[in-house]
């Protein structure tokens, strides 16, 4: 069976990227989920002096081994001042330390949502122009505004938001 990483780029306990990387993953078939919590990676702010004198933290050691065995990736990012979270970005600063290829050239499905109109348009450019340097293979992008309005009760209720999802997640699955 394949097996799919999903991170919500975040360290907020009520993210609605969570929520929507938990819907996504419905939606995929005979595929083992295996749902990265940030909060369960407790990490020092990268800096070369702190590496220097203490090395890569062990947390990030045993992430990184985790996603070695993917055969691929589903990411929603969560934005924050028009970027990515500082827990996110701390973690793939840390990541790459140890495996600048960070997502394998493994498939890629990558996400954003946000409460306003834009749906997390900042942080979702900002990656799909800087994650292939990373090494990912990003077979679909999608983008759900203004979350409140479109998901409840833990699905999109917009046909179209809906629809364009599910054809992405097919595509997606199909790479892996």
């Amino acid at each position: 069976m394949k097996k799919v990483i999903t991170i919500a780029g975040t360290n907020s306990q009520k993210s609605i990227n969570k929520n929507l990387l938990s819907y996504t993953s419905s939606l995929l078939e005979n595929i083992e989920i295996i749902s990265i919590d940030l909060n369960d990676y407790v990490i020092p702010i990268y800096g070369v002096d702190f590496e220097a004198e203490n090395g890569v933290p062990t947390a990030i050691k045993s992430l990184n081994e985790l996603l070695d065995d993917a055969d691929g990736f589903i990411i929603s990012l969560a934005e924050h001042n028009g970027s990515y979270t500082a827990v996110f970005k701390n973690t793939i600063d840390w990541l790459s330390r140890v495996n600048m290829k960070i997502w394998r050239e493994k498939p890629m499905l990558l996400m954003a949502t946000s409460p306003g109109g834009r749906g997390g348009a900042n942080a979702l450019q900002s990656a799909r122009t800087y994650f292939p340097f990373l090494g990912a293979k990003i077979i679909e992008t999608y983008s759900l505004p203004s979350f409140y309005d479109k998901f409840k009760e833990g699905e999109i209720i917009e046909e179209d938001y809906r629809k364009e999802l599910e054809d992405k997640a097919v595509k997606f699955s199909e790479e892996l």
